[in-house]
C-alpha cells in the first residue's frame, strides 16, 4: 500500500498524526474507528476552509481480530466477535454521516463506502465467490437520486465510475469501465484472488488460474455455489489475457498517467 500511496501523491494520516488526546480507543490493527473518523472530519474541515476540493481515502481497522472496541457504543461488549465489530463500525459510520451532515461541504461531497471481501474468504474451494461478494454504497443525497444496481461489477470498475459520476469521465490509466458505459453487449466479469490463485468470474462461470499453469473452471450458480466443470478453453485464455496484459502493463509502466 505504501509504494501505491507514494506513487499517486497521497498525503498519508496515521494513528502518530492524531493527538494522543483524541484516540479513546486503540489496538495493534490502529485507531478504533469513530476517532479515526473524528479525525477525518477535522481534516476535511481544514481542506475546506482553505478553499480546496478533496478526496479522502479512509481504511478503517475495528472489524479485524480482536475484534475490540470502545466500550458503551452499543449493545454488545467488547471483545464482541465479528458481530460485535461489525456493529461497531456501523455505529461509526452512523456517527460520521451525522456529524458530515451539519458541515457546508456536505452537500457537494460523495461518500463511497465499499468492502475489500467478506468476513471469510475461506470455503469449500479455494476461491469461493460468497467470499468476494461485496457491499458497495454512494450517498450523495443533494446529488443522486436513490436507486439499486444489480448487474455483476468488479472493484476496478469502482475508479471510473466514481470519476464519471463526478463529469471527469472516466479518466486513464484504470483497467476497469464505469458502470455507465457498460451497455447491454458488455461482458460482465469480475476479478477475485487469493495469494496465490487468480480468478475470472462471469456470471455463470469462474476460471481459477494456478501456479505452474494449473487451470480450474467452476460452475457457478444463483447463490454463488461453485461446483466444477470441464475447462472452457476461451473463458481460460480470456482469464490469462485479462491478467497479463495487467501485468506486462504494470511492468513497463504503462499505467503511469498519461501513458495509456
Amino acid at each position: 500500500m505504501n509504494a501505491y500511496f507514494a506513487g499517486n501523491a497521497y498525503r498519508v494520516l496515521d494513528r502518530t498524526d492524531i493527538p494522543k488526546a483524541n484516540i479513546g480507543f486503540e489496538n495493534v490493527w490502529g485507531v478504533g474507528d469513530e476517532f479515526l473518523f473524528n479525525h477525518v472530519i477535522g481534516e476535511l474541515d481544514q481542506q475546506h476552509a482553505q478553499g480546496q476540493r478533496f478526496m479522502a481515502h479512509v481504511m478503517t481497522t475495528s472489524n479485524h481480530r480482536p475484534y475490540t472496541y470502545a466500550s458503551g457504543r452499543i449493545d454488545i461488549p467488547s471483545p464482541g466477535g465479528r458481530e460485535g465489530a461489525v456493529k461497531y463500525t456501523d455505529f461509526s459510520i452512523g456517527q460520521f454521516m451525522e456529524q458530515a451532515k451539519t458541515k457546508p461541504w456536505f452537500r457537494d461531497t460523495v461518500f463511497v463506502i465499499l468492502a475489500d471481501h467478506c468476513a471469510s474468504a475461506a470455503g469449500k474451494t479455494k476461491l469461493p465467490v460468497t467470499g468476494y461478494h461485496i457491499p458497495m454504497l454512494i450517498y450523495a443525497p443533494a446529488l443522486i437520486k436513490p436507486g439499486r444496481y444489480e448487474p455483476l461489477v468488479s472493484q476496478i470498475d469502482v475508479p471510473p465510475t466514481i470519476l464519471e459520476l463526478l463529469g471527469a469521465g472516466q479518466g486513464s490509466g484504470f483497467f476497469g469501465t464505469s458502470v455507465f458505459s457498460q451497455g447491454p453487449h458488455f461482458k460482465r466479469r469480475a476479478f477475485i484472488s487469493n495469494y496465490q490463485e487468480l480468478g475470472y468470474l462471469t456470471e455463470d462461470r469462474l476460471v481459477v488460474l494456478g501456479p505452474k499453469r494449473r487451470v480450474e473452471t467452476f460452475a457457478v450458480d444463483a447463490q454463488g455455489q461453485s461446483s466444477p466443470v470441464e475447462v472452457d478453453a476461451l473463458l481460460r485464455d480470456e482469464a490469462v489475457a485479462y491478467y497479463q496484459s495487467a501485468a506486462r502493463a504494470f511492468k513497463s509502466g504503462a499505467f503511469k498517467a498519461g501513458q495509456l
